[in-house]
């Protein structure tokens, strides 16, 4: 039996917290799905895409307003 303790790094994002989507290259998702690579959102978070966003998912404030910069 083992004792040893593994750490997990901490996904979760403080200033936008745990339930927040965010705005990543479209091209990136499949592969972080994947294979557990991690992608780096427009906000600049990185992270692992475990999960898709539904539609009427809260959206991280930062990405979107990024995001809609570019359609100006």
């Amino acid at each position: 039996m083992s004792t040893e303790v593994l750490e997990r790094p901490e996904l979760k994002d403080a200033d936008t917290g745990p339930e927040m989507f965010h705005y990543v290259r479209k091209e990136k998702i499949a592969e972080s799905a994947v294979m557990g690579t991690y992608v780096v959102a427009l906000c600049g978070e990185t992270f692992p895409v475990t999960k898709a966003a539904k539609p009427g998912s809260p959206v991280c404030p930062k990405c979107k307003e990024i995001y809609d910069s570019y359609s100006e």
